[in-house]
């Protein structure tokens, strides 16, 4: 089966937003960053319910009711930084503007860049014509992720700079290349430091996958031993260990979690955490189960095992989306081969698609408002 992610959402409210044409030259930023706290920075990705500017604009208003921060996850544009890190981007221009609208409504921003397909890892996202079958060790890709990553580091000084995600399903499809991709997460690593020393720089892991808790992924090992080579191998270049958990692949119940699934983290490592992205669905989609309780269990799973050391949660998106709209988006956008998959998600928010809340959002609101 197809690994999958929702994390496409986030292009898509940047296409949207791009039509704005804001100037954006100036970030407002809260007088004091959550992240200087201590506390956990609690968020959500940027994907409205419906593919209208409206609701961006009312999607980014509730986040600012229920968290800290937003995720922006764009598809790479290969092509704007091939030559340099200076070129013209739309890519950048969406950056500028959803960061301008973030800060409106009192929220900080991490960025993950995202070099493969999203809701299919094993696969290079769209690349050039000059790049096309390449892979992490042609020069042109390598050249074009190391220009990005610097420009997102200049124009913006992120407190956090995710260089992938979920790269261990990229890990277990193509291992000699593998190799390539971490050869060049040091290499821009180094870099970003150089550029912006405060950003902290990570990849993020799919914890389900690498926890061999998948029964039906054949890349898998034997249950709950996992592949801490596929973390480890980054180290000592990792400033915060991020993972995703989208639990309903891996049981029929939230409440089936093992209570020590997610606490091996604490002891493999001594640096902070991160559930840079997931969730649960409210109701069951084709092969998977959910309930509104799920979603409770979840929340309560992570925060039990892994609370005390989150240095930010992103749960995946606060409304349930429209998946038929988003189906036809990303078909018409070239993407028909993986459109259906994006319904597997469409019930994950913690509030209806109408905006009315789940119960698992006064869970959420309780840990957030409890820091």
């Amino acid at each position: 089966m197809k690994r999958f992610v929702l994390l496409v959402l986030a292009l898509v409210s940047g296409v949207l937003i791009c039509g704005q044409n804001s100037s954006a030259t100036a970030y407002p930023t809260p007088e004091q960053s959550v992240f200087d706290t201590g506390r956990t920075a609690y968020g959500f990705f940027p994907s409205p319910p419906e593919l209208t500017e409206e609701s961006v604009l009312a999607t980014l208003q509730g986040i600012g009711e229920h968290g800290d921060v937003i995720l922006i996850q764009q598809a790479l544009p290969w092509a704007d930084f091939l030559d340099s890190m200076d070129g013209v981007s739309g890519a950048i221009q969406d950056q500028r503007n959803m960061t301008v609208l973030a800060g409106q409504n009192r929220l900080e921003v991490i960025f993950v860049i995202d070099p493969l397909n999203g809701l299919d890892r094993s696969q290079f996202g769209p690349l050039p014509p000059q790049l096309a079958g390449g892979n992490f060790g042609m020069p042109g890709i390598r050249t074009a992720f190391k220009n990005y990553a610097l420009r997102l580091a200049r124009e913006f000084h992120p407190r956090y700079l995710g260089l992938a995600s979920e790269i261990n399903t990229y890990a277990d499809a193509h291992p000699d290349d593998f190799q390539n991709y971490v050869s060049l997460y040091r290499e821009v690593y180094a870099a970003v430091k150089a550029e912006s020393p405060g950003t902290q720089v990570f990849v993020t892991f799919q914890w389900d996958d690498l926890n061999n808790a998948i029964p039906f992924d054949p890349t898998g090992g034997e249950r709950y031993q996992t592949k801490w080579e596929q973390i480890e191998v980054f180290e000592p270049y990792l400033d915060v260990w991020a993972i995703s958990s989208y639990p309903f692949v891996a049981f029929d119940r939230a409440a089936d979690i093992p209570p020590d699934y997610y606490t091996p983290l604490l002891t493999r490592t001594d640096k902070l955490l991160a559930v840079a992205e997931g969730g649960v669905n409210s109701r069951a989609i084709d092969q998977f189960k959910g309930t509104p309780q799920d979603q409770v269990d979840y929340l309560n799973a992570i925060h039990t095992q892994l609370g005390e050391r989150l240095a930010f949660w992103i749960y995946l998106i606060l409304n349930d989306i429209d998946g038929e709209a988003y189906r036809d988006f990303l078909a018409q956008h070239g993407m028909q081969s993986n459109a259906d998959t994006i319904l597997w998600f469409t019930a994950v928010g913690l509030r209806e698609l109408d905006g009315r809340p789940k119960p698992a959002l006064q869970v959420w609101d309780t840990f957030h408002n409890a820091r």
